[in-house]
């Protein structure tokens, strides 16, 4: 997303100098800059209504209403500027992480409706670094019914974005990912360079 105050509030997220506190309010201020830009595709309808004036046709969100999905744990800090955007939206988790020796994604929370027919939903995940826990959460909306997705990070590496393009290609469901940077490259242990660092550690410290 190309925005002055997206890449002000990137820099700031970037510096090791950023205290936690102050790294939770802007990754919720840049998650509602994104949503912005996340939701250009949210599925509305027309509706009669009268103005103080005289009657009109304004727009809404169509139903049945859009899913946030936001992956467990960092993906919490972009909920608030999600629902900020999108207050009628309802919210789903899920938990996913890689089984190291199949270097699989592995489900291992989710607190989603079985069935999600004809539902758009957004994905939350503030690092786009190998791909394999965003696409593996987009197929197990899919596998669900899911028929439109958008998921929004705050950076993605481009081995990530490639991953994740090969993931998703598959299922034949419309997915856009919008993300506030695409930086440089992954290192040797999977970290974003430049990047930020560990999102969820950042956000809520290391909880070991």
């Amino acid at each position: 997303m190309d925005h002055p105050l997206v890449a002000h509030k990137l820099s700031l997220l970037r510096s090791r100098d950023t205290s936690s506190v102050t790294f939770r309010q802007l990754v919720d201020e840049l998650m509602t800059l994104l949503a912005y830009e996340g939701t250009r595709e949210v599925r509305v309808e027309s509706w009669e209504l009268q103005t103080p004036v005289a009657p009109t046709v304004g727009t809404r969100i169509a139903k049945p209403n859009p899913l946030v999905v936001p992956i467990l744990r960092a993906g919490l800090g972009m909920l608030e500027g999600m629902m900020r955007l999108i207050p009628t939206a309802e919210v789903g988790f899920v938990g996913m992480a890689r089984n190291e020796e199949t270097l699989q994604p592995v489900t291992y929370a989710e607190r989603l409706p079985q069935d999600l027919t004809g539902r758009q939903c957004y994905v939350l995940d503030p690092m786009l670094a190998t791909g394999g826990s965003l696409g593996g959460t987009v197929k197990f909306l899919v596998d669900r019914g899911a028929d439109h997705i958008t998921c929004i990070c705050l950076l993605a590496a481009p081995e990530g974005i490639a991953h994740f393009r090969e993931l998703v290609d598959a299922l034949d469901v419309p997915c856009t990912l919008v993300t506030a940077a695409v930086d440089e490259k992954l290192n040797e242990v999977g970290y974003i360079v430049p990047g930020l660092g560990d999102a969820g550690d950042r956000l809520y410290g290391l909880a070991e």
